[in-house]
This record gives structure tokens, sequence and C-alpha cells, in this order.
């Protein structure tokens, strides 16, 4: 029997030593014997056993599912430890589990099932069973994601982006997964689109330029300008997010799966009435709704925008900026110039609501009236006078002074002066008024009145010049040529005459309007030898004229 027993124990043993120990940092089966201090006692075999912690055992969010005499794969750390038991890890052995399964998926593209569990700097870590990966916080969902308190602990799908098993990184995506499912079902909710279309929607998201709706799956824009006919200034004027709204399906873009959506399309168009309600030169009470630089908007009903364009603003501002005669939002009488349906665009006026100031003033001020203003502005050829409506006139430089040079009299001026002028012409179309101050003086009306061409007059001789002589004729001055001082060209001499000398002279020119009187020693002398040679004899008969002016005198005696 002992030599039995000796046979049998040196064969257990030879065999026993045939049997190779388990290579450290591998995976190996092993059973739970015990669970006791939260740790599982593993016997791995070859008289080994090991502890690991029950927390190895449950998967993120979940509690350890382990009892005794059941099977797990371990991984082996070292043979033995300092406390001469087995270094064991049920994790590592899930990773090495694991890198080998999404090994095996990366390279088929296929998805995975994780949980998110932690949050790390950039994004998030996702637990793959057993294998921990990183997920970038722009590959969480297809919008920014504010709260992930509820992805916490979620199985879902993943999408693996890039892995590396040396370095032990992997890189997942949830975004991708989304994105896929997205596009299987957007492309599934456009192909039962149609163009023209009225369709349900939820609003999504509104921007500055209009709005996004999601149609069931697809998101659409409408734009601002498609929310109403009127002119819309935000979207949220109109709409708010989550509210529920028809809109009408205007285009669609296969390719992009662009979809474009349209509110107003639903409504009359205001425009199909424009003509109708609102004919050539009627007047109407509009709002102001935008000022540009060359004028501005106003609507005359919802949907219904006309311009009035700078240049029909007023009748008498015309360098000045919309904004500085209207405002926005207020309401303003306006008349209706042209409209063009074909455009939709409507010219309108504001000033045309308003009598010209022009016309007013030539009807109430004809030529000849006088008037009284302040001069606005002082030019190099004249003075700007304000009158009533608004307006101003013009005095010319030559209508400023009957004596003084428009260069020197209009030194006498000041803007702000009031003054007094006399209306000379009104021309409406040119939107001009000539005034004069100078026509305020009549007195040469009077002093030449029954004075006509070809009368006879006595002046006195108030200066010499070179050129003739200065005379004067009831306070009128008048200047005659050196020409005309004698028919007889030796006498033509201007100092053979002295100031003070009293001349008949006779009138060839009246002008009020210069008040000039056009004078001719000369003209007197060919008058009188005519009138003599008519009575006395004839220029044929070789008498002279001292012959027969001494006849007339003697038939006289």
């Amino acid at each position: 029997m002992a030599q039995t027993s000796m046979e049998e124990f040196e064969a257990l043993l030879n065999e026993s030593f045939e049997i190779d120990t388990p290579a450290e940092g591998s995976v190996v089966k092993g059973k739970v014997i015990a669970i006791e201090a939260g740790q599982a006692i593993i016997d791995v075999g070859y008289k080994m056993e090991g502890r690991v912690d029950l927390k190895e055992f449950a998967n993120p969010g979940e509690a350890p599912d382990l009892e005794v005499g059941q099977e797990v794969e371990v991984f082996l750390d070292r043979v033995e430890n300092s406390r001469g038991e087995a270094s064991i890890s049920r994790d590592k052995a899930r990773r090495e589990e694991a890198w080998d399964r999404l090994e095996n998926a990366y390279a088929a593209e296929e998805r995975v099932e994780g949980a998110i569990f932690g949050r790390v700097k950039g994004g998030f870590t996702v637990d793959l069973g057993g294998a921990v990966a990183f997920l970038p916080g722009s590959q969480v969902d297809v919008r920014p994601v504010r709260d992930a308190g509820p992805l916490m602990g979620l199985k879902q799908p993943f999408q693996i982006l890039k892995m590396d098993r040396r370095r032990g990184n992997i890189v997942v995506s949830r975004r991708a997964i989304l994105e896929e499912s997205r596009a299987e079902q957007r492309a599934e909710v456009i192909g039962n689109l149609t163009e023209g279309q009225t369709v349900e929607g939820v609003v999504k998201n509104i921007t500055e330029y209009g709005a996004f709706v999601d149609l069931g799956g697809v998101d659409g824009l409408l734009h601002v300008t498609d929310m109403a006919w009127r002119r819309v200034n935000h979207p949220s004027e109109i709409l708010s997010i989550g509210e529920t709204i028809n809109v009408q399906v205007i285009k669609i873009n296969k390719e992009t799966h662009r979809i474009s959506l349209g509110m107003k399309q639903l409504q009359d168009d205001p425009w199909d009435a424009v003509e109708a309600k609102f004919p050539l030169r009627s007047v109407h009470t509009g709002r102001v709704t935008n000022i540009t630089d060359y004028g501005a908007f106003v609507e005359l009903e919802p949907g219904v925008e006309g311009l009035v364009h700078v240049s029909e603003m007023s009748w008498t501002k015309k360098n000045v900026h919309p904004g500085k005669i209207v405002s926005t939002s207020q309401e303003v009488e306006i008349m209706v110039l042209e409209i063009d349906s074909a455009k939709r665009r409507v010219s309108l006026g504001l000033k045309q609501t308003q009598r010209n100031p022009w016309e007013v003033f030539a009807e109430t001020h004809p030529e000849g009236t006088q008037v009284e203003g302040e001069v606005k502005n002082i030019t190099e050829f004249g003075l700007f006078v304000g009158l009533p409506g608004d307006i101003d006139g013009m005095v010319h430089l030559s209508d400023i002074s009957w004596d003084e040079r428009g260069e020197d009299a209009i030194q006498n001026f000041q803007k702000g002066d009031v003054v007094k002028a006399v209306v000379t012409e009104t021309d409406v179309e040119k939107e001009r008024i000539s005034l004069s101050i100078k026509a305020l003086d009549d007195s040469f009306s009077g002093a030449t009145e029954g004075v006509k061409r070809g009368s006879i007059i006595t002046v006195e001789v108030t200066a010499i010049e070179d050129g003739g002589i200065e005379v004067e004729y009831e306070g009128a001055k008048s200047f005659i040529r050196r020409s005309d001082l004698s028919r007889d060209r030796a006498e033509q001499r201007p100092e053979r005459f002295g100031v003070g000398d009293k001349v008949d002279v006779r009138v060839t020119n009246v002008d009020q309007k210069t008040r000039r009187l056009g004078l001719s020693i000369k003209a007197r002398e060919i008058a009188e030898e005519k009138e003599a040679v008519a009575q006395y004899g004839s220029s044929d008969s070789g008498a002279s004229l001292g012959d027969i002016l001494g006849a007339a005198l003697k038939s006289e005696d």
C-alpha cells in the first residue's frame, strides 16, 4: 500500500510539474469562493487565490452582480504579492476583453455601447464595457449641451473615432450617431414634403434673420422677409420659441436637404389691391417705419410700404437729413405719386400735402409788393432775405442801391438785419423770388414825370470829365458823352462848359429801370436845324444855317 501511494504521489507531482503556471499579464478563469469585507476571494487554480474589490464587478451606476461559486475572468498581474496571494484584477480583465471587442468594432466601423460616467476637461469619460474612452464636448450632440446630467450613466451607442491600444487612448462620438439617424429621418421627412405644401411645425430657434422650424425631424428656415407682408424688424415680434405654427414649403433643396418656409404665403397679398385702395394723387395717413439717408418708408397698411424720397419731403428744406423732418412711428399725411405693382413699389410725397409756398407767395405778393424780412445770408452776388412761408428771396447786387456800386452797397448789411424790399419777379417753377431794395426809392419817377423821349429840358452841369459832362435834372443825375456835346466836332470839348452852367438838351431815352436819362446837346441842335429848314428853306437852297436862323429872327422882329 505504501509503495502504491508513493508511486501515485510521484505521478501526480510529475503531472503538476508538466502543467505550466499561468503567465503574469494574462487573463485567467477563477471561481468566487467567498465574499467578505467588500471583496471577492477568487480561486484562480494552481493553488492560487486572490482578492478583488466588489466595485470592479459593477457597471457604472449599478450594484455588483456576483455570488459565491460563480466563475469569472480576471487579469493576473502577479502570481504572488507580499501577502502570498495572487494579485488579480477584474477591471483589467474586462479592459483586455473590451479592447479586443472594440478593435474589431473599429475595424468594421460598427457602433459600440457605452455609458457616460464622468466629466473631464474638454469632455466626458465613457465606459465601453471595461475600456474607458474620451468623449469630446463637441461630440456629445449636434448642438451644444448645457446640462449633460440626463445623459450620465445612460447606456447608449457611440461611434469610435480613434483608438490607440499601445497608449490606451480611445476617442468616441455620440454626435455621429445622432447625425446619422437624423439624416435618415430627414431624408424620410423630406421625401414626404412637396413645394407649396402647408405643414405644421414648432419654432425651435430664433435668430436675427429668421426662425428655424422643426417639421418633425427636419428643420426648415423661415426667413424674416417671409413671415409677414409687413416689415418685421425682428422675428421675435411675431414668433416665440416652442410655438406651433402653420407654414408653407417654398423650396426644397434635395442635395443639401435645406427647406425654405413661408408664413405670409398663407395670407392674401395686400399688393393685389394697392392700385384700387390708393389711387394716384390721393392723400392718406401712414406710419413712418424706417428712415434712411435717401428718404423715409411709410406704411400705408400692413404689408404695403411706400418711399418718401428726400426730394419729396419738404418744399423748403432741401439739404436736410430725413430724420430731422420725420421720426420713426410718426403718423404723417402723404400723397400717392406713383405705383409700380410689378416691382411692389409706391412713391409717396410729403410736401405735396401742403401748398407750394412759392405759389402762395406769388398769389399774395404780386410784383411791386413791398415786403420786409431778415437777411438770412450774404453772398458775393447778393442778399438772401427771409420771406413768409419759410422761403427766401434774393436781392441782387445791382438791385441794392442807385448811387453805389453793388460791391460797395452790400457792405452796409449784416446777417440778421431786417430790410425792406420790393418784389420784382416770382418764378414758381424755378422757386426763385427776385427783390429790389433800390426800387423803394421812387424819386426818379417823380422827377421825370411828363418827360418823354424827344423832350427839350434844361439841366445843370455838376461835373466836368474827360469823356463828357455830368448833369442833373430835378435831382436825377445823367451823363452826356463827349460825342453828344455838339453837332460840330470842334465844339465837342467838355472844358467849354463850367460847373453850374445851364444847358438845354434833348431827351433821347428814359429808362425807369436803371433810373437813367439819355441826354444829348447834339441831338437838340440837329432837331432845331431840321425844324428851321422845314419852315424857312431847304438844304438845297445854298443858304447856311446862320442865314436861315437870321431870317427867322428878322421875321419874328
